[in-house]
């Protein structure tokens, strides 16, 4: 069964989507590929503990006081798309990488940074699997799901120089970055 709770964030609205008791997706309200049958309904026991932990845990990774996060997680995807996310786990709190070293660092010859992205740019588990800590070639904050003025403040906590590239947005909801 799938269930889905909505938490708030400084950077807006996010949904958890928990499944068989582990965390299989963390959205910001309305982003790329938001899942349209996320209806609030009966959440099973099991799985409101899962809920509570990851409200928590991403509660402190914003206010600063968490940098890797230990939620229970299943990652659904392609073989090649769960193998780019899991590269993703591993790319340290503040530090970042840009498409084509993640292609090396999983062994692919060049030329496939955009593959690579496009896996990066579907995966379910935004904050918690950091695929904000990925740039383009040259630094910059290309595209991000949740959108790059979120990348941006998400860089920002993390004190990562890249956050400093794009100019601070006036929207309510990321007044805080």
């Amino acid at each position: 069964m799938i269930s889905y709770r909505q938490i708030d964030s400084p950077l807006g609205a996010m949904l958890l989507r928990v499944q068989d008791s582990f965390l299989t997706g963390v959205y910001f309200e309305g982003q790329k590929y938001y899942p349209a049958a996320a209806l609030p309904g009966v959440v099973p026991e099991r799985a409101a503990g899962i809920f509570d932990e990851t409200a928590r845990q991403i509660a402190a990774y914003f206010d600063g006081s968490l940098e890797a996060f230990s939620v229970p997680m299943r990652l659904v995807g392609t073989d090649f798309q769960t193998r780019v996310w899991e590269a993703l786990r591993a790319i340290p709190f503040g530090e970042t990488l840009s498409y084509g070293d993640l292609a090396g660092q999983l062994g692919l010859p060049p030329g496939h940074a955009r593959a690579v992205g496009g896996a990066v740019g579907r995966n379910p588990v935004s904050v918690i699997v950091p695929c904000h800590r990925v740039l383009g070639a040259a630094g910059d904050l290309t595209g991000y799901a949740g959108g790059t003025d979120r990348k941006r403040a998400l860089l920002r906590i993390e004190g990562h120089a890249a956050a400093a590239r794009l100019p601070i947005l006036q929207q309510s909801a990321l007044a805080f970055a």
